[in-house]
């Protein structure tokens, strides 16, 4: 069973083997997380990113890092789901976007990953929902990753994740 922990912070300047990049369908960059994960990777990214779309809501592709930081090896690319109220699918989607980047950490032998909170952003998931949903499905889903680590970069979504992580299973 992996350590899961909540950080504050910039994901870029994580130190672990992939970080997940919560990305549009033609994994070309784009705003929030996605596009700071972009410019601190380089052009490569997207180039990379081209080849491998499009890329479905609940859905994940790997990429090299590029120029990230040494340690980050991968960037996983996952996109979540657009929210619409609850009803149309929203909570498999985004439990299905961090199960599949499990999975893609697994087939990339990472031992450390580290997630953004999916869909919380222009794609409009409620977060604390959204901090639920991540972490329920993190703690069920088997992974060879000894470390997964929430990185929330403001403080209200890190008190959402750490409630959530608190929580008894």
């Amino acid at each position: 069973m992996p350590t899961i922990e909540v950080a504050r912070g910039d994901i870029t300047r994580e130190h672990v083997d992939a970080i997940v990049t919560a990305a549009n369908e033609f994994l070309m960059g784009g705003s929030g997380v996605d596009g700071a994960i972009h410019l601190a990777a380089g052009p490569r990214l997207a180039t990379a990113g081209n080849r491998l779309a499009p890329c479905h809501p609940g859905d994940a592709k790997t990429t090299p890092a590029f120029d990230l930081s040494p340690r980050v090896t991968h960037v996983i690319h996952t996109v979540g789901p657009v929210w619409s109220g609850g009803t149309d699918g929203e909570p498999e989607t985004l439990a299905s976007c961090y199960r599949r980047c499990l999975e893609e950490a697994d087939r990339v032998s990472a031992t450390s990953i580290a997630f953004p909170a999916i869909s919380t952003g222009v794609y409009g998931y409620p977060p604390a929902e959204a901090a639920e949903i991540a972490v329920t499905t993190l703690r069920a889903t088997p992974t060879q990753v000894i470390l997964i680590r929430l990185v929330a970069f403001d403080e209200a979504t890190h008190a959402l994740l750490t409630d959530a992580l608190g929580r008894e299973p």
